[in-house]
């Protein structure tokens, strides 16, 4: 037996924790989630504000409450999104052409 025969399955062991984490990296960093995200977040405060605004900003707007319809938009678009990212997930990376081969 040579130095390198028990060395072998640590190496592997260690390359699938590797992929296993990038293929978490990619999902969690995925641009959908974050853009879902912030537009949900921000739609909720955006809302929150239209539905606490004063007759006087709503005069200012012409009679229309901006900030509520805003914040609407931005929340079912951040919803949109995070359905999106659920109905379609982020596939796994491809495989590293030497794992193709065996």
């Amino acid at each position: 037996m040579t130095d390198d025969e028990p060395r072998e399955p640590e190496y592997q062991h260690q390359m699938e924790e590797l992929e296993k984490l990038s293929t978490t990296a990619a999902r969690l960093f995925d641009i959908r989630r974050i853009i879902g995200g912030l537009f949900t977040l921000y739609g909720v405060i955006v809302t929150i504000a239209g539905l606490a605004a004063s007759d006087a900003s709503i005069d200012k707007a012409q009679g229309i409450n901006i900030n509520l319809w805003t914040g609407l938009g931005m929340l079912l678009l951040g919803l949109f999104f995070l359905v999106w990212l659920k109905l379609s997930p982020t596939p796994p990376p491809p495989a590293a052409p030497d794992e193709a081969e065996s």
